[in-house]
Parts: structure tokens; sequence; C-alpha cells
């Protein structure tokens, strides 16, 4: 005889069995339904950046699936947002200003009918794609310019840069574009190798992924800053554990690295192994006191105003060379220090920190192509300046790009270019 509790758990089975099916049959299509649900009722509205929210309630149709909303541009194209029954809000955006606009909502149930558009008037806060316009400075570098914005909204936009300049007696009228959702960020225009005497104008409009576009922004005209990549001819480098200045050399032989490849301007492209190796023993040569930080240490053989430096990590992407290999990632150098020998002061001076940022959604084939372009960064980068005159450079390897820049086990490196000019 089956005992009551029993009972009761099959009698509790069975209904959830029930619930179940009925909350499936709810989203199957049912093509013989033509009777639209009931109107959607507005309680209130939240004025967001570009947009709004809206806050409803539900009519009580059974077979209702989403709740739509369709805002149409003056331009007449549509977009439509939509949000699952289970909530009573949906967001909107797309606005291009902060005038008032009208949407629509619309309850729509499991066979496709939509009830009576509910037409609703808002007015939203500024738009993500002004602000960051707003937001936009242009900076003169060395033989290039910069462009720095806030998106603190984070939403994707494009930055289109139309620059004009004299190049050898010719007028030129180039356009680059940036896409981003960073909260804030940081792009250049590089390899302008232009006298400060050429001056580049600079235009800039930002588009959001709505359509939406600023009107051109004239940002002026700018002189760049003159620098030249600095011959390695007369580079040296200490012995590996030899230290300059109380900083010991990185021991970079491990495996098929060699120190001597970071200055030999070859770089590593998967089949030619040209990279140092510290194999885990970068910081003195000894395995038990860890592998970073470790230091490059190099001996320019004269004096030099650094302005920039140019790190191309190690590729080992196979023979055929079209893959990602390592390029940011892995055993690579994610955030490394850069330090001038200050002879006055007879020690280290620290210049600057650099974070190498990872490429998001390039194709391995780009990846390779960025990754052998290598990766600059200037020596001072908000306000670009060469150093005081040094013989001695540092690069302190500080973090691998693995654990979101967090681990110390990057162990490779394929070159270090500087740029400047000679001490007069």
């Amino acid at each position: 005889m089956i005992s009551s509790n029993i009972k009761l758990i099959y009698f509790t089975l069975f209904v959830l069995l029930l619930s179940g099916c009925k909350e499936v049959d709810r989203f199957k299509p049912n093509s013989d339904d033509s009777t639209p649900p009931g109107k959607v009722t507005l309680k209130s509205y939240k004025a967001l950046y570009g947009g709004a929210r809206f806050f409803y309630t539900l009519p009580p149709d059974e077979d209702l699936l989403s709740v739509e909303a369709i805002y149409t541009t003056e331009e007449g194209k549509n977009f439509t947002f939509s949000s699952s029954y289970f909530v009573d809000s949906l967001d909107v955006y797309g606005f291009p200003d902060t005038e008032e606009h009208s949407i629509e909502l619309f309850a729509v149930d499991r066979a496709g009918n939509r009830s009576e558009p509910l037409a609703v008037t808002v007015a939203p806060l500024e738009p993500a794609f002004s602000r960051v316009a707003n937001s936009l400075e242009v900076k003169p570098g060395f033989s290039s310019f910069f462009l720095d914005w806030k998106n603190e909204l984070e939403q994707n936009i494009n930055v289109y840069v139309d620059f004009t300049f004299n190049q050898d007696g010719q007028n030129r009228t180039l356009t680059s574009v940036f896409s981003s959702n960073l909260a804030q960020d940081r792009r250049f225009v590089n390899d302008l190798f232009l006298p400060p005497t050429e001056k580049v104008g600079v235009k800039i409009r930002v588009e959001d992924t709505y359509g939406n576009i600023t009107e051109t922004m004239d940002k002026g005209s700018i002189s760049l800053y003159e620098d030249n990549k600095i011959p390695k001819t007369a580079w040296t480098l200490p012995n590996a554990n030899d230290s300059i200045g109380g900083i010991p050399m990185v021991f970079g032989n491990g495996f098929e690295g060699r120190n001597r490849y970071v200055i030999d301007d070859i770089i590593d492209r998967g089949d030619n192994l040209n990279f140092m190796h510290t194999n885990s023993r970068g910081r003195t040569g000894r395995t038990a006191d860890g592998n970073m930080p470790w230091n490059v240490i190099i001996d320019l053989g004269d004096h030099y105003e650094l302005s920039r430096v140019i790190t191309v990590q190690r590729h080992s992407g196979g023979l055929a060379n079209i893959s990602r290999g390592q390029y940011y990632r892995n055993e690579n150098v994610g955030i490394y220090n850069m330090y001038i020998w200050d002879d006055d002061a007879n020690s280290w001076e620290f210049v600057s920190q650099n974070q190498i940022a990872v490429p998001q959604g390039l194709s391995e084939l780009e990846y390779v192509k960025q990754g052998e372009a290598g990766d600059m960064a200037y020596m001072y980068p908000d306000e670009p300046a060469y150093t005081k005159p040094t013989r001695w450079f540092r690069y302190e390897a500080v973090k691998s790009f693995n654990g979101n820049y967090t681990l110390e086990d990057a162990n490779c490196l394929s070159e270090i270019t500087l740029y400047g000019k000679k001490r007069n």
C-alpha cells in the first residue's frame, strides 16, 4: 500500500509537469491564432542617454510572448526592441538628440500577433555619440597625432578622422576610422613623417550603431614632433646577470632564445626563432628567485633624447606565418616600465609604464600583421616629449597578458626599437 507521503510526492510532480507543459505550450507557434493580444498600459518612462526605459502593465493574455517597441528615424528607418513577458520594462535606444521623439509599444503573442500600438512621446538624455564627440581631444605626437575620448556609457561608436597635409608639394587628404566601446580610449594616426613646419588639419565625426552621426568638427591644424629611429649598430648589452646601477640584466638565453636577438632588427616570424627566453630565470638568472620583473638593459653607444619605443612580441605561430601564435597572450609581456640612466643623479630614472592593448575582433592573419608591426608607446604618453639625454635605456617587464594582466609569467620578447634624436 502506497503511503500518503509518496502519494503527495506523486501529486506534486504531476502538478509541476502540467505547469511545465503549459509553459512550453506558451512558446509553441499557433498558426490558427489570428486574435491580437490586448494593449500595453504605460505606467511611466525614464529618460536614458540616447534612449528611454519604459515601465508598463501587460495585458492578461495567456499566450503573451513579449513586448516590442518600434522607433522610426526621420529618414524612415525602423529599429525594433523587444523584451520578454517575464519583465515589466523595456529599453529603447537610437535617439539622435534630446528633442522629443515618438515610439510605439506593442504586446506580441506566440503566434506573432501584435496588439494595437501604444504611442509614447519621450525626451531622452544626450546620446553617447555626441557625448564622445564633446569629450574628444586631438594632440600632436612624434611623426603622428593621437585622439583621446571618454565613453562612460560604453556604447559602440565609430570615430572618423579626416586629416589633410602637404607632402612633397602635393596636398593629401586621408581618413582613419576607429571603432570602440571602451569607457576611455586613445587612438593613434601614425607614420606621418612630416617636418614641424608642415601642419596637419584634423576634422572629426562620431557615429553610433543607429546611424546617428555628428556634424564634422574642425579640430584645427597641428604641428607634429619630429624624431628618427635610433640606429642599433652601436648598441650593446650587458652580460646576463651583470648589474647596471644595481639592476641585473635579464637572463634571456633559455631554450632557443638569446638576449642579442632583442636588438638585431629581426623580428620573430614563427620560422626563425628570433626572440629571447628567460626560461623562468629572468629576474636574477636563478629559478628560485622567480621570473618577473626582469630587465633588458641597453647601452645606446652615445647619448640620445628618447621619444618612443616599439616592441615586437614573440610570434612562434608556425612556418606558414598566418596564425596568431603567441601574439598578445601566453608568454609575451603585457605591461612594462621604461627607465633611463640619469648621469647627474647617477641612478635610474622612471619614465613611464605602458600596457599593450589586446586587439579585439581580428582574424588570425590580422593578428599576425599587427603583431609584426609592433606596439608603439611614447616615453611620456599624455604629453609627448623627449627624455633628458641618456646613454642607457632599461625595459622592465612587469606582467604578462595572462589573467587580464595580473600574472607574472612572461618569458619572451622579440625586438626593441627606440626613436629620438642624438644629443647636440
